[in-house]
């Protein structure tokens, strides 16, 4: 019978280090989701401020589309047109604005005058000049009374702009103030030119025949007519638009001044009327020989030269380069 050992086995228990690295480090994904979230929220933060700008712009660009008049009067979808004759270009129909059963200023059966002199044109001036007043930029205007008509200067300053910053879009003050000018204008019979001007800012690759002070003047000049159409003037009353580009400056001195950057409406007398459309058109028969004189300024005329004249302005060119 063998004896009990008398020793005492010892019980050997052994712990897993895993348990305590669970305790240790057990609360890190909850860090490092919480830093997760934080990210997230954050980024949703920045992208709904990013699009509560982009409906703040939307809306100033329908506002200041609605205050010119862009987005009034009866809605006409643009067609393009479709006979053989027709242009690909899209055509679309100048806003109306009133009731269309009303008489209109610049119907063909409303009275209109005509502003021949120095006196006419200084009435004129000065219904121009109230007009700009109540519309608040009687600092954009100026008037000047010359032997061709009546100069009418609607220029930017450092306070008003007419147009949008490199754009053709009017403000809303300027077109509201041209569409007050229209059934003024659609009560003469006087004819005019539309110019636009610019400064001397110019557009990135304008020399190799992008988007230039050109196009920009003329476009400005074509939106003021436009405006003017809207207020009801007559279609037939302007008989050129002209855009000049940086060319002809107010003040050549200060070529990015605000007052180079405008719009000139030169109401013609009947005679200057007559001497640009036979500049740029067909002369009546026999005009060159029967013509009066009419004069321009000093030592010019517009009379056509006869084929004689021609002759001898021929002659005196060189003959060699």
């Amino acid at each position: 019978m063998s004896k009990p050992n008398d020793k005492h086995e010892s019980t050997i228990v052994k712990r897993s280090a895993a348990k305590h690295q669970h305790d240790e480090h057990g609360g890190a994904w909850k860090v490092a989701f919480a830093d997760f979230c934080l990210a997230l929220m954050a980024l949703f933060l920045v992208l709904w401020l990013i699009a509560a700008r982009e409906q703040q712009n939307l809306k100033a660009i329908v506002r200041d589309a609605t205050d010119s008049g862009m987005l009034e009067g009866q809605g006409n979808k643009p067609a393009i047109a479709t006979a053989p004759s027709g242009s690909l270009i899209e055509r679309f129909e100048v806003p109306r604005t009133g009731n269309a059963g009303t008489s209109n200023p610049g119907s063909p059966s409303a009275p209109r005058t005509a502003y021949e002199s120095p006196a006419d044109l200084t009435a004129l001036s000065t219904a121009l000049t109230e007009l700009s007043a109540s519309a608040g930029l009687a600092a954009n205007l100026a008037t000047v009374v010359t032997p061709y008509g009546l100069r009418v200067m609607l220029h930017d300053t450092d306070k008003q702009g007419m147009f949008m910053r490199g754009s053709a879009l009017p403000t809303g003050r300027f077109a509201r103030l041209l569409q007050k000018m229209g059934p003024l204008f659609g009560q003469m019979r006087n004819q005019m030119l539309i110019i636009g001007h610019t400064d001397a800012s110019r557009y990135a690759g304008a020399d190799r025949g992008a988007y230039s002070n050109w196009a920009l003047s003329t476009d400005r000049a074509l939106s003021a007519r436009a405006q003017l159409l809207t207020g009801g003037m007559r279609t037939d009353t302007v008989l050129q638009v002209v855009g000049m580009a940086d060319r002809g400056p107010l003040h050549p001195e200060a070529p990015l001044d605000g007052m180079n950057r405008r719009i000139e409406l030169l109401i013609l007398t009947s005679a200057q009327s007559r001497a640009v459309a036979g500049m740029f058109g067909a002369p009546a028969a026999g005009a060159a020989a029967t013509a009066a004189s009419s004069p321009l300024g000093a030592g010019a005329t517009v009379t056509l030269p006869d084929a004689a004249a021609l002759d001898a302005l021929r002659g005196q060119l060189p003959t060699s380069p």
